[in-house]
């Protein structure tokens, strides 16, 4: 991939206003402990994470991708009404059906002509979505997108810190422990042409993708049926009687989120997969590592940024981060670290930036910018 007129016009976010220590977590996993026999701070010395954010209860996450999107707007002067495409790319959404991207474009007043639509391809949704629009773009199909996401941490920790204590064993917290690094949040990606750009800033050069889909089965997060114990009662004594419980119970109720993480071969994999993308990216920008002035990752922790910068040669002077304080926080962790790596002048004017993502499945993709 290569580009000739796209500019990431802004990167703007919002973070959820409560912020939850790694202690808070592990103080509510207490008992899970002393069955195990295992010291409080194990979470934090395993990853490196002391803190993430959560919304509050029930938040909506096309409210925290409508917020990051007012403020990439304001930011540029660009209008709602030369928006041509508006895609909403996180993993969090309000329901399967509409796109929740139709509510955020509704709330912004987006051009009734601009395409909208929904993304999914776990944390490399955002990036997937700049070379969507990107594409357009060059094709000349339109003059400027938004990127949105939000994501939201709170419910899929609590879920499992629940199950950790009902199944209080090894295997469990290990499943769990990749789980309990998540963060929440929200970001917007204000791509343009470069004649509606006023900056000139943040070109977009280029970028390679690569897979390894036989490894997609090593993160899954969704649904799972269980059966609640008011029902297993009935059924115990009257089969037929199930039906008096109604279709809410038996719909509503019968769904809980799950979430189960092979971190240890995630790493490793994802380690061989990003050193494959990262030669393939160099050879098509016709780079070095050496002609890179900063890198921005996907934020999981602090095994995985050693082990990604070991592999790919990079100095840690290079590259910043935000998993200490922020968590994992999906689709958002890559661009909202970019944008708070801007604000504290670690990306500079003319900076050579690398955006190097990598998201379950397994999916490797990799940008290059001219800051």
């Amino acid at each position: 991939m290569h580009y000739s007129r796209v500019h990431l016009e802004t990167i703007a976010y919002e973070l959820p206003p409560i912020v939850v220590s790694t202690a808070e977590l592990e103080n509510r996993l207490k008992p899970l402990y002393r069955n195990l026999n295992m010291q409080l701070g194990q979470l934090e010395a395993l990853t490196g994470i002391s803190e993430r954010r959560w919304w509050e209860k029930d938040f909506p996450v096309s409210e925290g991708a409508i917020l990051a999107s007012k403020k990439a707007l304001a930011r540029t002067g660009i209008s709602p009404q030369e928006i041509g495409i508006l895609i909403y790319s996180g993993v969090c959404r309000d329901q399967f059906e509409p796109a929740t991207a139709c509510r955020v474009a509704s709330a912004l007043k987006i051009n009734s002509d601009a395409t909208v639509y929904d993304l999914s391809n776990a944390c490399l949704g955002m990036l997937n979505g700049v070379i969507e629009v990107a594409n357009r773009i060059e094709l000349k199909q339109c003059r400027a997108g938004l990127v949105v996401s939000c994501e939201t941490a709170r419910e899929i920790n609590e879920v499992m810190i629940d199950q950790m204590l009902r199944e209080p064993s090894m295997e469990s917290y290990r499943q769990a422990l990749a789980t309990l690094t998540g963060g929440s949040g929200a970001a917007a990606i204000l791509v343009v042409d470069k004649e509606l750009s006023a900056e000139h800033r943040r070109r977009l050069v280029g970028g390679v993708t690569q897979n390894a889909p036989e490894h997609y089965g090593l993160c899954r997060w969704g649904l799972q049926t269980f059966l609640p114990s008011a029902m297993e009662k009935i059924l115990a004594s009257d089969a037929g009687s199930l039906i008096k419980f109604g279709y809410e119970l038996g719909m509503k109720h019968c769904f809980r989120p799950f979430m189960e993480t092979d971190a240890g071969s995630v790493l490793k994999f994802g380690a061989d997969l990003g050193w494959k993308t990262w030669r393939n990216f160099l050879n098509k920008l016709g780079w070095a590592v050496e002609h890179l002035d900063k890198v921005i990752c996907h934020q999981v922790g602090t095994g995985h940024r050693e082990a990604i910068l070991k592999a790919l040669g990079i100095p840690h002077d290079k590259e910043f981060s935000t998993f200490q304080y922020l968590g994992n926080i999906g689709t958002v962790s890559l661009p909202l670290t970019a944008a708070l790596a801007e604000e504290r002048e670690f990306l500079l004017p003319g900076n050579r930036v690398g955006l190097l993502g990598i998201g379950s499945g397994l999916n490797c993709m990799m940008l290059g910018v001219e800051w």
